[in-house]
């Protein structure tokens, strides 16, 4: 934990929060700015900058919680879908958000409306020969 860490000071309790699950690893509640109603972010109580620093088994965690806070959401908000993804953009703690999706456009990219919000434009797609290189670099070795 550190001081300077909004989530890390959320996590402690130094600062309130809609809290909607804890336990004694996570914690789920409320995004102050949210993208629609229900939006939730779940964090780990230890710090951890980027969500590819997690441990496996705390990310696993992250995920199950996010798993039963969609089916709650999908029954409460009657939404077909629920988005879940990690960011990091304005807070360097890991946090997952999950967001009820009441328009296809909620979690969307700029690439992917290029002909306006009611609609879907398929960004370019890339030559085979360049999506090669690419997965041989991000393969794990």
């Amino acid at each position: 934990m550190t001081d300077s860490c909004l989530f890390c000071r959320i996590a402690s309790g130094a600062l309130p929060a809609h809290k909607l699950y804890e336990d004694e690893a996570i914690l789920a509640f409320l995004d102050l700015h949210p993208i629609r109603a229900g939006h939730a972010l779940v964090i780990p109580k230890a710090h951890y900058p980027w969500f590819e620093d997690l441990p496996e088994t705390l990310a696993t965690r992250i995920t199950g919680c996010a798993q039963r806070l969609a089916r709650r959401m999908k029954t409460l908000y009657s939404v077909e879908r629920v988005a879940l993804f990690y960011t990091g953009i304005h807070v360097a703690h890991a946090h997952a958000h999950v967001v009820p999706m009441f328009h296809p456009h909620d979690v969307t990219s700029q690439a992917y409306m290029a002909e306006g919000v009611d609609s879907y434009a398929m960004p370019p797609q890339l030559p085979a020969a360049e999506m090669q290189d690419i997965a041989s670099q991000l393969r794990p070795t």
